[in-house]
């Protein structure tokens, strides 16, 4: 974990998140919070992450996602050199739909 990032501030954001009850609340609180531009960015990155773990390739992810080489390549180095914060999100999404 990056000790940059954890502030009391950050702290802050993470259990206003926490807090949030269901999709709608989430809704709420990022239209708030975040630019349109922004909460897309994020949504963007998930998706990329997502093709892949699924081994899809840098051209398929970028047609069907409209990302660029440079978010796809940034993510694909979290995926192999991060915290693996996306693998454990995934296999909780995943869980939960069983």
């Amino acid at each position: 974990m990056n000790d940059k990032i954890k502030t009391p501030a950050v702290d802050f954001l993470f259990d206003s998140i926490l807090s949030l009850k269901s999709r709608e609340e989430c809704y709420v609180f990022f239209e708030d919070i975040c630019t349109i531009n922004e909460l897309l960015s994020l949504s963007q990155r998930l998706e990329v992450a997502k093709m892949l773990t699924e081994h899809t390739t840098y051209l398929e992810i970028q047609e069907k996602t409209g990302a660029s080489t440079a978010t796809i390549s940034r993510v694909n180095r979290s995926l192999n050199y991060g915290n693996d914060g996306y693998t454990m999100v995934f296999d909780r999404v995943e869980k939960n739909k069983k």
